[in-house]
């Protein structure tokens, strides 16, 4: 079993900056697929940004590409999620989430932490 817990959000002015930290507990193997994922008012839940839990190639939504850096610290069991030059439609719930394999729909996930992002 694996554990995650966000923290990070709250409100913040546009163009403003925050980052997000999920803490992992667990066995999380190198192989796991860790993502960042959101949730706005009336929307689906989409994929924001993924990484290896090992690290390496990452890939970026391409609302976010360019402003919003994924990392991981394994010393710490640790994912971040730095936000830069947010806009208002950055406004969502976050989630964080680790995929051993197969789809996002057998991964694990946290309860999410709140980001609003105002104009």
């Amino acid at each position: 079993q694996v554990q995650l817990v966000e923290s990070g959000g709250g409100l913040v002015q546009a163009g403003g900056s925050l980052r997000l930290s999920c803490a992992a507990s667990g066995r999380i193997f190198s192989s796991y697929a860790m993502g960042w994922f959101r949730q706005a008012p009336g929307k689906e839940r989409e994929i924001v940004a993924v990484i290896r839990w090992s690290g390496g190639s990452t890939y970026y939504a391409d609302s976010v590409k360019g402003r919003f850096t994924i990392s991981t610290d394994n010393a710490k069991n640790m994912v971040y999620l730095q936000m830069n030059s947010l806009k208002p439609e950055d406004t969502a719930v976050y989630y964080c989430a680790a995929r051993p394999g197969g789809g996002w729909n057998e991964a694990y996930w946290g309860q999410g932490t709140q980001v609003t992002v105002s104009s």
